[in-house]
């Protein structure tokens, strides 16, 4: 309850010490550890307790607490049983405040009052969510007020003094102050600027408690950050703790550890009995409002915004300034056009006769990306993103990619113009795309096999944005896809609009100012497909679909057809349509086609399909393999197999359609990279579309 937080904090001040937080999180190492451990802590001498709901895509955690949240959830941990683990530590005599600390997505899937009713009811004291704005965290702390629960907002050393008097006007009980910038972890040494950055807070904050965490991991930490704040956090030492210790002594590990921070002289005197607060019934002040001067709005109808952690933030403010102040300079816009002739521009759109012959219907035509410079319309995004970087005065890239097409693309514009790049690749993903990431290191780009969960796009991402994070300063995230938080969405969208533009005017100049009625592209995070529909989307007679990777098909758990079997939450910073489970955790994925595995979507996207402007369909592996087979062998192009996935959803689309209309298909890439991947699969797909290449056992006769 919120007022047994203020009453902690007020004793420890009436007791000339500072307050001790600890975080675990719930069902680490098992679940049956976990009360054992909260009562150790409070035998120890912890006044407060972070009990962590697991997430299985966290932007903000070190490899330590990362770790701990897979376990927990490997254990069978949900937010029912986080709330049941609450109820039995206080019905074993936990009477120190409980707050849940974890990610936005699991709450909202299970729901925000009903989750803040149960947790008020089981004992919890309150909040602290990482990823939640300050224009959702007014609301979601109106509703904690409502039922005697305290919500915690963190604030960082880059929180804006505008953020800092908001994030203050709703804190109830305390502020988490995130001592550094980068992800959680133990360190030799704390931050030093400590008390500069309380005092900097409390000139917004005046007397709400501040406790500080973030690096701290003995009791010289506690001792030199006890001398600012009012209390002190520690959790990823605490997790290394009970992860070293062993079966049957984990809450004595907790209690233990708890007394060598506070000192073999400290004597713990023992909390009140726990006693459930009667909830006010009444609702926080809802005029508290956060007001930031946007060029671009963030929201795509209900669907975009930025759901980051806090440190987060000041990147995305940073970007967001350099990318307005980009699209507004001539001068920006002549020096990215004058690298056209670099990639290629325009990109060729020709008709498919073959193809269109084949389908019996529609004509269709091809917007041939894959004609680009380093095979794919990447580089339309990338070079533009490295421009902006220059503007910021980067010297270092860093990118996500999960087919390789990204990476080469930004390997490539790293390497024209001089800068240092670094790209992020799922471990899985750079075995299957093996030639891509040698053509990256080629190019001098460093690339880092992500080891991480299902070791694919996903964690190759959520990675790029935990080192963007602890290196802003030097570093710009050339961000794929159409992905992620505002900007990235309306930015990425700006830049690929090329391939859209062209095609339009390509088409009506071969059709007599007539336009095509319907374009179609492959849907993985939206960069390919964003840039193709947009220039459309008021053209209401164009019909928009996309293609999604249907994997072993939707019926399956073994697809990436986010839009089409997906439901609305929050992943790596967005608001938008993923796969996910019961419990609000973040579905494995699969397909053929490395750079459509991934289970999130842009919102752009996401919003067109909820007012019903874009049409999305899934294609299964089988099928994408038919796509290329058709393109190659009608049209002599071998396509990628992202693509292909178009090519196949534009064919059953032509089928329905008249011979005297016309179909644009994104030819977003070519297939180079993905020959030995369809060698690998065809001999177990190949029998669904009567494909066989192997050769016979001689091949001349």
């Amino acid at each position: 309850m919120s007022q047994l937080l203020k009453d902690t904090f007020q004793r420890c001040k009436d007791e000339n010490r500072r307050a001790l937080v600890n975080f675990v999180t719930a069902g680490y190492p098992t679940i049956e550890d976990t009360v054992p451990i909260l009562l150790g802590m409070q035998e120890g001498g912890v006044d407060v307790i972070e009990l962590g709901i697991p997430f299985s895509d966290p932007m903000a955690e070190g490899p330590t607490i990362q770790v701990a949240s897979t376990v927990a959830l490997d254990n069978g941990v949900t937010v029912s049983k986080c709330l049941d683990l609450v109820r039995q530590a206080r019905a074993a005599g936990v009477s120190v405040p409980i707050i849940f600390m974890g990610y936005y997505n699991p709450l909202l899937k299970y729901g925000e009052e009903r989750l803040i009713a149960e947790s008020a009811e089981a004992g919890a004291s309150g909040f602290i969510i990482v990823d939640l704005p300050p224009e959702e965290a007014i609301k979601f702390r109106s509703t904690c007020t409502k039922y005697g629960l305290s919500y915690v907002p963190l604030v960082t050393p880059a929180t804006t003094d505008a953020r800092l008097e908001v994030l203050s006007k709703i804190a109830d009980s305390f502020i988490y102050v995130v001592s550094r910038m980068g992800t959680t972890g133990s360190l030799a040494e704390v931050s030093s600027g400590i008390a500069e950055l309380c005092d900097r807070v409390r000139k917004f904050s005046g007397d709400t408690p501040l406790a500080v965490g973030f690096g701290i991991s003995n009791r010289d930490h506690f001792l030199t950050v006890s001398e600012a704040a009012d209390g002190v956090v520690i959790g990823s030492k605490v997790i290394t703790v009970l992860g070293e210790s062993q079966p049957g002594t984990r809450g004595e590990c907790a209690r233990d550890f708890a007394k060598s921070i506070l000192g073999a002289d400290y004597k713990p005197i023992a909390p009140p009995a726990f006693v459930a607060h009667t909830a006010s019934g009444l609702a926080a002040d809802s005029k508290v409002t956060l007001e930031e001067e946007r060029k671009y709005n963030p929201r795509f109808g209900d669907f975009g915004g930025q759901y980051v952690p806090e440190a987060l933030h000041t990147c995305l403010a940073e970007l967001e300034r350099g990318f307005e102040s980009a699209v507004a300079d001539p001068e920006f816009w002549s020096d990215f056009r004058s690298l056209y002739s670099y990639i290629g521009r325009p990109s060729s759109l020709h008709k498919a006769e073959r193809l269109t012959e084949h389908a019996g219907g529609a004509q269709i035509w091809l917007k041939r990306e894959d004609l680009n410079h380093t095979g794919s319309h990447k580089i339309n995004n990338a070079l533009a993103q490295v421009l902006i970087a220059r503007r910021l005065g980067k010297k270092r890239i860093i990118a996500e990619t999960g087919a390789g097409q990204h990476g080469v693309a930004t390997a490539t514009a790293c390497a024209k113009f001089g800068l240092e790049c670094c790209v992020f690749m799922g471990a899985e993903d750079v075995k299957r795309q093996a030639l891509n990431v040698f053509r990256m290191r080629i190019l001098g780009a460093k690339v880092v096999a992500v080891t991480n969960g299902t070791q694919t796009l996903r964690d190759a991402t959520s990675e790029a944005f935990r080192y963007w994070v602890s290196h802003l300063e030097t570093t710009h995230y050339v961000v794929g896809s159409a992905i992620g938080p505002h900007p990235y969405p309306t930015l990425v969208r700006t830049f690929q609009c090329v391939i859209g533009s062209e095609a339009k005017e390509q088409f009506k100049e071969l059709n007599g100012g007539r336009l095509p009625d319907a374009v179609v592209a492959c849907v993985g995070g939206g960069s390919n497909s964003t840039g193709l529909f947009s220039p459309f989307e008021k053209d209401l007679s164009v019909k928009m679909l996309g293609v999604e990777a249907g994997g072993d098909g939707i019926d399956t758990e073994k697809h990436s057809a986010t839009l089409t079997a997906g439901v609305p939450g929050v992943f790596h910073g967005v608001k938008t349509y993923v796969l996910q489970d019961s419990d609000g955790q973040i579905h494995d994925t699969h397909s053929v086609s490395a750079g459509l595995d991934y289970p999130g979507v842009g919102p752009e996207l996401a919003y067109w399909k909820s007012t019903g402007r874009a049409e999305f369909i899934a294609a299964t592996d089988a099928q994408a393999l038919e796509g290329f087979r058709l393109l190659s062998q009608l049209e002599g192009i071998i396509p990628a197999l992202e693509s292909s996935h178009a090519i196949h959803g534009a064919v059953e689309l032509a089928k329905t359609m008249s011979a005297d209309q016309h179909i644009i298909v994104n030819v977003s890439g070519r297939g180079d990279k993905d020959v030995q991947s369809v060698a690998k699969i065809l001999p177990k797909l190949g029998d669904q579309i009567g494909w066989d290449l192997r050769f016979e056992e001689d091949p001349s006769k």
